[in-house]
């Protein structure tokens, strides 16, 4: 492939990258001068990731297991947010970096991937997709993005071009290495009505700026790195945190009824890209992970389980990482560098088939939960009735920066955007907090 992405040349005042990376890629979208010209562009933006407060507030954000709710008193502390993207930003360095890419711009990717979550994760951000109805939806990828490039204070416009904000001003490259679904609301290329998009209406000219050259609906190969990290990190550590918690007994997966529970769920919720498999072929892969050396048939809480259980870990997430890096090296040659539109990121079938069968394992014994199903509907509420009283009475409740954006809005929809941006900033914590001051005075 030739065009825009072919020459690597430095940026103003910034080394080059690395090879596969040009002006094109490094250019941010308010030009800046560099503090420190030993510095690549990317090493600039993984900086202002890691001081951001957004990535910060993740810390406060739970990921799988609710801290407190494990079935005894001596488990390790369960992942949050933060701890997830961090992790995730480990793995998709290392493999980046084995494929040709920069280092530091797919880190960047994997820590921004999950800087739009909401509180409470996946259930607050269905309840915001309905009060947001009105102003475009929620999504939290889509979220991620505004967040990059418009709601974290770091970066504005000149006086002539009214002080806007841009954010963290990121190059062009990073920004779209963090866009997993690089399309608006409805621009799915395959299905219509997928509730998945990686921008607001508000946000589009911003995002074909950071599009420039980008073949519709492609994801960048840093993207598609970062995509599989976070796959692995949250499937893997999920089944790991679900194991110190108490809430899985490994033998159970010996024998039916639990073993055919997780085969169903994964063939129902987790295959890659909705492709079909047979109970038979996920049975055949479930047993060849039960039958690894490493695979944890027990966990006590000992220092010996404990170690075990790290060593399991890190056996998934090499073979996981393994399997992309040898197959997409077998289809792009070892001398091509594999970066921005140059090539796609292979992962084996068997691979992606092992990585759901752990997410529905972690499904299973900690989502479906009785007393995660109570957790969920009393979070449904919470964050309902705080949306719904900010709704009537902001610009009281908001914090000063989203109380000035909602001051000068110049319309209900815009408005709305704000409260909604407010609660999606909230950590699991100050939403709760919030939620009693504006329900109980």
């Amino acid at each position: 492939m030739h065009g825009v992405y072919d020459q690597p040349t430095t940026g103003p005042g910034e080394r080059t990258p690395g090879l596969g990376y040009d002006t094109a890629a490094t250019a941010r979208f308010a030009p800046e001068p560099d503090k420190r010209h030993s510095r690549t562009a990317f090493q600039r933006d993984r900086g202002r990731l890691l001081h951001s407060a957004a990535l910060r507030r993740l810390a406060g954000k739970t990921q799988v297991v609710t801290p407190g709710s494990s079935a005894h008193d001596w488990d390790a502390s369960p992942r949050t947010r933060l701890t997830h993207s961090l992790e995730c930003a480990q793995v998709g360095r290392e493999l980046g970096a084995a494929l040709g890419c920069d280092a530091d711009l797919v880190e960047v990717a994997c820590l921004s991937h999950d800087l739009g979550h909401p509180p409470f994760g996946h259930n607050g951000e269905e309840v915001l997709r309905e009060f947001a109805e009105p102003c475009g939806g929620f999504e939290g990828n889509a979220q991620s993005l505004r967040l990059l490039s418009r709601l974290e204070p770091k970066r504005f416009l000149g006086e002539e071009e009214g002080h806007r904000s841009v954010g963290l001003n990121l190059t062009r490259a990073s920004l779209d290495a963090a866009t997993k679904y690089p399309w608006p609301r409805g621009g799915h290329p395959t299905d219509p009505h997928s509730p998945k998009f990686g921008v607001y209406e508000d946000d589009l000219d911003l995002f074909r700026w950071v599009r420039q050259g980008a073949p519709p609906h492609r994801l960048c190969f840093e993207a598609q790195v970062m995509d599989w990290a976070d796959d692995v990190a949250y499937s893997v550590h999920d089944l790991e945190d679900c194991l110190h918690a108490g809430h899985l007994d490994p033998n159970l997966l010996l024998a039916d009824p639990e073993r055919d529970h997780v085969l169903r769920l994964a063939a129902s919720r987790y295959l890659p890209g909705g492709e079909p498999a047979e109970h038979a072929e996920l049975a055949e892969v479930l047993d060849g992970l039960l039958e690894m050396e490493w695979w944890p048939h027990g966990y006590d809480g000992s220092a010996m389980a404990q170690a075990r259980l790290k060593d399991a870990t890190s056996q998934l997430i090499g073979r996981f990482c393994v399997a992309a890096e040898t197959a997409t090296r077998a289809a792009h040659g070892e001398s091509v560098p594999l970066t921005r539109y140059r090539a796609d990121l292979v992962v084996p079938r068997g691979a992606r088939l092992e990585c759901a069968l752990l997410k529905a394992m972690a499904d299973r014994y900690v989502m479906q939960r009785p007393d995660q199903e109570r957790l969920r509907a009393e979070q449904r509420v919470v964050l309902g009735e705080l949306t719904q009283a900010l709704i009537a009475r902001a610009p009281d409740g908001l914090d000063p920066q989203f109380r000035a954006l909602f001051t000068a809005a110049g319309d209900d929809r815009t408005r709305l955007r704000v409260v909604i941006d407010q609660i999606a900033s909230l950590t699991d914590a100050s939403a709760r907090t919030l939620h009693r001051r504006m329900t109980h005075g």
